[in-house]
């Protein structure tokens, strides 16, 4: 089959082409740029593709070398990988180390990233059924070399995210054949993976489905134990909580994309959005009346949350953004019969979320919060709401010259005859508590307002220490 024009080439990668060309070989554009351009063209698009792969058949390693135009590179440490940079751009060039492009094509993953394309003479080089399994929405893997690297398993997930393309069953098949070798796999590996299905997927619950069909999902049982584990039909009627998962994942993906997130972004808010009901597994309570109730799931799911984004390999401060967003995901209806929020509870929920200066804003919360609200089936109660007014108080908080000022000073604290230590952080969080509430507004109100209470904040205070340590004990 021959498309000209299937990739709309630089310059750069039109000098490139001809250049190999020129020194006796045959180069074919492969790989990605290729999948993207046919999934494209479906759809009447032609696309501009400045990074594309290229592997050339014919040549020598010697030949190829002195062919390549720019800067050149030598990368591959078993067989030959160039790397050219020309024009600024920088292209891939492998030589495959078998003769054949059926057999050198046969070392892909998968046959929608078998395909080549020859660009001067505009034929389709896919001997294993690529366009087809495009087509169908396919993932199938070409042959047993799809063995050779089980990280593949992880990249049919991120496909599956990405394309909403569904797994062949021969290839889950062979997928849970190599379930044992996820141990030796790199966490930057397992974690490059996830991060291109948080970062590019559209198709969360679609990626999760293609984990347990693969049998990875059992290398990450914090997510496993979601299945079948129920919820209240009037809130949830779309299924059990990992079901919710990947629909909250679906959604938080179209909600990053709607506010323009950057790839960072997107994915925390993805990764927040999949792991923020994990808690459900052990909170989930059937009682008398058949009525299924989840009390205190944001607090017991951010243990879970934080192994599974450990065992993924993800960067801390994925921690330090999603482990808040999780514990919080609850509070954004009002307590009490008057429905209300208070400049207060704004307050305060800015200051847990971002309490170490390094955790999600209020806009975060929101998104995720919405995530959850949209991830659920048809004729699902929503309440009230209340996410506008909490974003718009925060708005107009953030312009108070003292918020995120804690007013309650050393000086203060020292004069009350406070040990200095541990202890004084207890009863700074306290204060803060009373400084949300409005109960005093600069420094000198603040230490007033220790001294009126000191011995029962010093109480409270040696408390909380108590159950820090206790906590931190426990965790060893």
């Amino acid at each position: 089959m021959d498309i000209p024009g299937l990739i709309n080439l630089t310059p750069e990668a039109r000098r490139v082409l001809d250049s190999l060309r020129a020194a006796g070989g045959r180069p074919l554009v492969v790989g990605g740029s290729v999948r993207d351009a046919l999934l494209s063209r479906d759809r009447g698009v032609v696309v501009d593709s400045k990074d594309i792969d290229i592997e050339v058949h014919g040549l020598t390693t010697a030949q190829v070398s002195a062919a390549l135009p720019g800067h050149v590179m030598e990368v591959g440490q078993h067989f030959g990988i160039f790397s050219a940079t020309v024009g600024g751009q920088v292209f891939d060039v492998s030589l495959p180390r078998q003769e054949s492009e059926t057999e050198a094509f046969a070392r892909r993953d998968f046959t929608i990233d078998a395909v080549g394309w020859d660009d001067r003479s505009g034929e389709v080089v896919d001997p294993f059924g690529g366009q087809r399994d495009l087509a169908a929405g396919l993932l199938r893997h070409t042959s047993t070399a799809f063995g050779d690297d089980p990280l593949r398993v992880l990249r049919a997930m991120q496909f599956s995210g990405r394309f909403g393309f569904e797994l062949a069953p021969e290839t889950a098949q062979l997928c849970r054949s190599l379930t044992a070798a996820f141990t030796d796999l790199p966490k930057a590996r397992i974690w490059g993976e996830f991060y291109k299905l948080a970062s590019k997927g559209t198709f969360i619950s679609r990626a999760l489905e293609t984990l347990r069909l693969s049998g990875w999902e059992e290398h990450f049982p914090e997510l496993a134990a979601t299945r079948g584990v129920p919820q209240d039909p009037e809130w949830h009627p779309e299924g059990n909580v990992h079901v919710h998962l990947g629909l909250a994942g679906d959604q938080a993906a179209r909600i990053a994309r709607r506010d323009h997130l950057d790839a960072h972004q997107t994915a925390t808010l993805v990764l927040a959005a999949v792991t923020h009901d994990l808690g459900k597994a052990v909170s989930t309570v059937i009682d008398a009346n058949g009525r299924i109730t989840s009390n205190g799931h944001n607090i017991t799911g951010v243990e879970p949350a934080r192994t599974f984004l450990r065992r993924i390999g993800a960067p801390g401060q994925y921690e330090n953004k999603i482990l808040p967003l999780i514990r919080e995901h609850m509070c954004h209806s009002p307590e009490g019969h008057q429905g209300t929020i208070s400049d207060s509870a704004v307050r305060r929920l800015i200051r847990r979320l971002d309490h170490a200066n390094s955790g999600p804003s209020i806009e975060d919360w929101a998104r995720l919060v919405e995530s959850d609200k949209a991830g659920r089936g048809a004729g699902a109660r929503q309440g009230v709401n209340h996410l506008p007014t909490w974003l718009a108080k925060a708005e107009r908080l953030a312009k108070e010259p003292v918020v995120g000022t804690t007013l309650l000073k050393g000086a203060a604290l020292a004069s009350a005859d406070i040990p200095r230590g541990r202890l004084w952080r207890f009863v700074i969080e306290q204060s803060r508590d009373a400084q949300d509430d409005e109960l005093f507004s600069d420094e000198e109100g603040a230490a007033a307002w220790l001294h009126a209470h000191r011995d029962a904040v010093v109480a409270e205070a040696m408390r909380r220490l108590v159950a820090f340590e206790a906590e931190a004990e426990r965790k060893q």
